[in-house]
């Protein structure tokens, strides 16, 4: 199989992610924080030591909670809903945003009547940082939601300029880096960002089943997801604390063991040359052939590697059965989960778009056997 859905999830993974998966799931999955023998304290300290690593990764002061929960989508609803936001509060969202966020403000919109507005766009496919400013004049930001970069078009958001411009307001800034963090440098010392929800399956290189929020300022989060955290057991009140407050349930100590090596073993550099490298001679191969419409923002240096396309004359879905099925190519199809975007690309007609994913583990070779198919299954032109 030729994958090129990395933007869903990364795959394959480092083979120092699956060993140290294998090596926990045979030696050390034990209950970490539920016991007080040598292997869950082995395990505590591996929690621990992974999410120094993540502090460390974007440039977090060692007093940043970090918080972990089975996927990224779970922490953008502990954060969301809570941030306690008042009734009637105006909330901003990126026109980017995936269902993670923007599913979950828009259900909490029906119980506070939030004031939803999407940080206005432009005709290139990129944030209007003038018109943005307007609005915030307009409708002061309380909250504001923003993906550092689209799963649809690749695009890299100026979250610095955004975050900069709504924290002139007192505006919490939660940042969704699932298509980011591992990739493209985050410097949270730097940023005026609250909030940062990562995924470790997706850039980062480590396993389904992992993820979670760094919580940069100390923002004070209600809880949202309750039970059991193997401290202070007789009380039924959530214990305090700034991370076991919100770390329910028992640790998937065997998906954070491949984080851990994942984190261990990256290189954010080598991989985002790679992926430019290999994205523009995509794009290059791609404008070749006439039929083929890409989304892509106007300056390709705010760009990464994930490229949305259509075929004339086929539906996205058509295209991505046909490169399965005929040639084994493995790409993602329809709407991506991101709605705003969808809407602004006026794509109904296709049925969204044809998303190629590149990786740390894409080749050349892989790119000219996709172009080689679709030129096929247009007839050879």
């Amino acid at each position: 199989m030729i994958y090129l859905d990395n933007a869903a999830t990364t795959f394959p993974k480092p083979d120092c992610v699956y060993e140290a998966m294998d090596k926990m799931n045979r030696e050390g999955a034990v209950n970490a924080g539920r016991g007080s023998y040598k292997a869950a304290r082995e395990a505590s300290k591996l929690i621990e030591e992974t999410k120094n690593l993540l502090r460390k990764l974007v440039h977090a002061d060692i007093s940043a909670s970090v918080v972990f929960g089975p996927s990224v989508t779970i922490a953008m609803n502990q954060i969301v809903n809570g941030l306690n936001l008042r009734n009637n509060a105006v909330v901003y969202v990126s026109p980017y945003e995936h269902n993670a966020v923007a599913r979950t403000v828009h259900e909490l919109s029906k119980k506070k009547n939030l004031i939803i507005k999407e940080i206005p766009l432009k005709s290139n496919l990129e944030i209007d940082l003038e018109k943005m400013k307007y609005e915030f004049i307009k409708d002061k930001p309380e909250a504001l939601f923003c993906t550092h970069v689209s799963n649809v078009t690749g695009y890299i958001l100026p979250i610095k300029e955004i975050f900069e411009e709504s924290k002139k307001y007192g505006c919490i800034n939660v940042l969704d880096s699932a298509q980011s963090m591992g990739l493209i440098e985050i410097r949270a010392d730097l940023l005026k960002v609250d909030l940062i929800a990562f995924a470790g399956h997706k850039t980062l290189y480590g396993p389904f089943g992992i993820g979670g929020f760094i919580n940069v300022s100390g923002i004070s989060l209600e809880v949202f997801i309750c039970g059991g955290t193997g401290s202070d057991s007789l009380n039924l009140e959530m214990p305090d604390g700034n991370e076991t407050r919100y770390e329910t349930a028992s640790s998937n100590i065997v998906a954070i063991a491949g984080l851990n090596a994942a984190l261990k073993d990256l290189d954010q550099k080598k991989c985002l040359k790679h992926e430019n490298k290999l994205t523009d001679y995509l794009i290059k191969q791609l404008l070749t052939i006439k039929e083929v419409h890409m989304y892509l923002p106007e300056n390709m240096e705010k760009h990464v590697g994930i490229v949305s396309l259509n075929v004339k004359g086929f539906s996205a879905e058509d295209i991505g059965l046909i490169l399965d099925e005929d040639f084994d190519i493995a790409v993602r199809t329809g709407y991506h989960c991101a709605p705003f975007i969808h809407k602004f690309l006026k794509d109904s007609d296709s049925l969204g778009t044809i998303r190629i994913g590149l990786g740390q583990f894409s080749l050349e070779q892989d790119i000219n056997e996709l172009v080689y198919a679709i030129k096929d299954i247009l007839g050879g032109n």
